[in-house]
């Protein structure tokens, strides 16, 4: 099994209305075949703490079966597609990838 989370931090010039199709965009990631389950979120209202990271606009996870599957992905077209599309959205984005 491979998580995959990914962090997207956008530009503070991005509008309400774009952070909302950002979104949706970032959802039709779920309908590539290799996804094994998927979680979409914003950051949550838990207490601050030094540790906690609020800064970022939208967490996604991605949970895949097998490394192929995450291999298959990245090339997919749909995701292809949502980086050239939303690129010009984001500050920068951080993933992490843990196997198990």
């Amino acid at each position: 099994m491979l998580v995959h989370s990914v962090y997207f931090f956008l530009k503070e010039t991005v509008s309400d209305t774009e952070k909302t199709e950002f979104g949706k965009s970032v959802e039709s990631l779920a309908t590539i075949e290799t996804v094994h389950a998927f979680f979409l979120g914003t950051p949550a209202a838990t207490p601050d703490r030094p540790i906690i990271e609020k800064g970022y606009a939208f967490g996604m996870t991605i949970l895949f079966q097998s490394m192929e599957d995450h291999n298959i992905y990245q090339d997919h077209p749909i995701h292809q597609a949502f980086i050239r599309n939303n690129k010009r959205l984001w500050e920068k984005v951080v993933i992490y990838d843990a196997e198990s």
